[in-house]
């Protein structure tokens, strides 16, 4: 596949999940971030060719790709044993398929510290450049596990690394301010046409919802909703006191 624009084949070198085959540059280009680039595919055997744009143009599905492409192959995935060291915070996204809103909900749960995001397996390849892209790379360093039975490998964290479940769900639920998420958890979010399976909902063992201000009655877009939750875990586990 070609991965276009600097933020995107500087991520996919530095992540180190994919093999990338060739990076190409615009023979005319030299700026900071090239040079970064340069180098650090040298660092790591990566062939650089230089090309005019009109070449670079030839090759890019779009014209935003600021004369920077990576050839690589299809990007490695994690297992849940590489993500739950430490505290862990998973979150499931399930039926989240739309690329740009599945990009910016990893660029979120990667920034508020998510130890890795479990996906249903399904091919993901001729997603992957917009995710990239809208993820600001941070798809490409965030852990993803691509799931055969979410509520199987749900019931994994809870009982082999103790992860609190908590699902996106206003049915029976508290405000999503009113748990803790200090210890090791795991958040099932889902997306606004289907939302979250039976079975998962029957595995997560708390619901919780995101309080409006007024009496709006539709539901949040799966990355708005990862956004709210996710820092919120992230101001309890690094900014409330011991007694919150």
């Amino acid at each position: 596949m070609i991965i276009e624009g600097s933020l995107s084949v500087k991520a996919v070198l530095l992540a180190k999940n994919r093999i990338i085959e060739k990076i190409i540059i615009d023979d005319k280009k030299k700026d900071k971030d090239i040079g970064f680039i340069i180098a650090k595919a040298h660092e790591y055997n990566v062939v650089v060719e230089r090309l005019d744009r009109d070449k670079i143009d030839e090759l890019a599905s779009g014209k935003t790709h600021g004369g920077v492409l990576a050839i690589a192959q299809a990007r490695n995935y994690q297992t849940l044993d590489n993500c739950l060291e430490g505290n862990p915070f998973i979150c499931v996204l399930e039926g989240v398929e739309d690329p740009f809103n599945l990009g910016y909900a990893l660029r979120t749960l990667y920034s508020a510290g998510c130890t890795g995001v479990l996906l249903p397996n399904r091919d993901w390849s001729h997603s992957e450049t917009t995710i990239l892209k809208s993820s600001a790379g941070a798809s490409e360093y965030i852990p993803l596990i691509l799931s055969d039975d979410l509520a199987t490998d749900i019931q994994a964290c809870k009982d082999r690394f103790g992860c609190k479940a908590f699902a996106a769900m206003r049915k029976d639920a508290l405000t999503y301010f009113e748990h803790s998420y200090k210890e090791p958890i795991l958040i099932a979010i889902g997306g606004e046409m289907r939302g979250l399976s039976k079975r998962v909902l029957e595995i997560v063992e708390h619901n919780i919802y995101i309080p409006y201000a007024n009496d709006f009655r539709n539901a949040l877009n799966a990355s708005s909703a990862v956004a709210a939750i996710s820092f919120e875990i992230v101001r309890q586990r690094n900014y409330s006191s011991s007694n919150d």
